[in-house]
């Protein structure tokens, strides 16, 4: 029988717990399938969280599979490292590039469900940093379906629900404990149908095809001044969509603060590489200094040794700028 409404699920940082407490709470044969997506590292075993889930609620809960059949009365999670992706009735795993700097993306699952399921999608995003989330959020409400988050002052991290309700005409923000009878009103009541942004159509589709060309670049946006940190190719800023987000042809997606963050990140290694350049020059100068005493001539060693000590300075400023450009918070690897 065809699957009639979908629910996704999004968490990032703290999200472990909400999405527990959410499965939990949701009501036994759910007329609908659910599926989530967790921030989580490329090593983490989605295996070992739905053994955990399945403990929790009387739905049949599992790891996707490429290609499988989507069922009423499911809930699906993510696997490490590929993204989650819908078809009308099916489910596509896809090792495409990272949205967000995440392979899974909570952006990817809602995107795609939008564009395959309409107005019969309830989007819910849970607790998590930065803004992954947001985008697909928006691609749901402007295909005509409904937008629940938890409340922010009840989550670990309250980035991901706090730039969801700044971003999008939020329907329901509550508390976990609240969600389920929520979810169930929602999808007790007939949908509306609405046409489904081209936009929306067109990134599920480069998603899936794992390539984009100039002409669908140019449809969604404009050229930037701004090159993709993964690949290097030119980004695009995305035009339609409320939250700034960048693309590039080969499909890395940013928003503007997880590019911010990537930038970040990049410009402190590269300052590391030139501390350990300039730390190796130094010690190669006092190493002559050394060894050259009495035979070359005092003038020479302490020229050798006034350009150390001048590196010295150079390489102390260094590091206390990479001390006041650091940041603390969970590991880019993921949160599991």
């Amino acid at each position: 029988m065809e699957v009639k409404n979908i629910v996704v699920i999004g968490a990032s940082a703290g999200g472990l717990k909400a999405v527990n407490q959410l499965v939990s709470n949701l009501p036994a044969d759910l007329p609908a399938a659910v599926f989530i997506v967790i921030h989580m590292s490329k090593h983490s075993q989605a295996a070992v969280i739905v053994q955990h889930l399945q403990k929790l609620t009387a739905n049949t809960c599992k790891v996707a599979e490429n290609n499988e059949t989507i069922k009423a009365g499911h809930i699906y999670l993510a696997p490490a490292d590929q993204h989650l992706f819908l078809k009308p009735g099916k489910v596509r795993l896809l090792h495409g590039p990272h949205e967000n700097r995440w392979r899974p993306s909570i952006d990817v699952l809602f995107r795609s469900a939008a564009a395959a399921y309409d107005s019969r999608v309830t989007g819910v995003v849970l607790s998590g940093l930065l803004d992954d989330g947001t985008s697909g959020m928006s691609a749901i409400k402007r295909s005509g379906g409904v937008c629940i988050v938890q409340e922010p002052s009840e989550a670990e991290y309250d980035d991901m629900p706090l730039n969801v309700i700044h971003n999008v005409d939020v329907d329901h923000r509550v508390l976990i404990q609240d969600m389920g009878y929520i979810i169930a009103d929602v999808l007790s009541k007939p949908h509306h149908a609405l046409h489904i942004p081209e936009d929306v159509k067109i990134e599920a589709d480069i998603t899936e095809r794992l390539v984009s060309n100039i002409e669908d670049m140019q449809k969604l946006g404009t050229h930037s001044n701004f090159t993709c940190p993964d690949c290097g190719g030119g980004l695009w800023e995305i035009e339609k969509d409320v939250h700034k987000r960048y693309r590039c042809h080969t499909g890395h997606v940013y928003t503007a603060l997880s590019l911010l963050e990537k930038q970040g990140e990049e410009m402190e290694e590269s300052i590391w590489i030139s501390v350990r350049m300039l730390e190796e020059r130094r010690n190669l100068l006092l190493n002559m200094s050394f060894n050259d005493k009495g035979v070359a001539g005092s003038a020479l060693v302490s020229d050798y040794q006034r350009r150390a000590e001048e590196l010295a300075v150079h390489v102390d400023r260094l590091k206390k700028l990479l001390i006041s450009i650091s940041k603390t918070g969970p590991e880019d690897e993921g949160y599991l």
